[in-house]
């Protein structure tokens, strides 16, 4: 029987209209990222048996209103919340590449560990951190259907700890806010992707302003 896990990226913040990396600052939802959690909770339908969220505001919030008028409460856990971008947390992609060019290349283009400037220390540390905590929900969920409610850079960290790509695919990847992920695991919880970045339950004319 297979499990199936949906990876959801928290609602847009103000940052995330500013292009500005959040990482760990605990920022709220915008008005417009309510606006998308309450699209992608209509497209659940309440089909879900458990829902995960990171701790982090924006994340927690998402979760909470997709589980609103269902029987079941988002539980926190830590381990599904942002990358730490350290240095870089409030500036954007164009501030960090003029501020921090050779770190920055570095991390677009080492293929093993991808390091940071200080919070998380690489996309390696951080996708064997999320690799871990999607493995134990799936395993203690096994043949349910799973909503986690996460962040951009964690949840590609999470796919690239799942299928052992090179962390360059980071850079490959986009995902807008609230876009969806769609993995099934078999009984040997081998991962297999289903969607990628499906953001169809926003309107056919909507701009997604924020994939940082």
């Amino acid at each position: 029987m297979n499990t199936t896990l949906v990876l959801v990226r928290h609602g847009e913040t103000e940052w995330n209209a500013l292009g500005k990396f959040q990482g760990c600052k605990d920022i709220n939802l915008s008005n417009e990222g309510i606006l998308q959690a309450q699209f992608v909770k209509k497209r659940f339908e309440n089909d879900f048996d458990c829902i995960y969220t990171s701790p982090l505001k924006r994340a927690l919030q998402t979760a909470e209103i997709i589980s609103n008028n269902t029987n079941l409460n988002p539980i926190i856990e830590p381990q599904l919340r942002e990358i730490n971008f350290g240095d870089w947390e409030g500036l954007t992609i164009r501030e960090i590449a003029n501020n921090y060019p050779n770190n920055f290349n570095k991390w677009r283009t080492d293929e093993l560990d991808a390091p940071l400037c200080g919070g998380d220390i690489s996309l390696k540390k951080a996708s064997i951190r999320a690799k871990s905590a999607i493995l134990e929900i799936v395993k203690k969920h096994k043949g349910k259907n799973i909503v986690i409610v996460s962040h951009g850079g964690i949840i590609k960290a999470g796919l690239i700890g799942l299928f052992n790509w090179k962390m360059t695919m980071y850079h490959k990847i986009v995902l807008g806010n609230t876009a969806v992920c769609k993995i099934t695991f078999d009984d040997n919880f081998n991962p297999t992707i289903i969607t990628l970045n499906d953001t169809s339950h926003l309107p056919n004319d909507y701009s997604i302003k924020s994939y940082v």
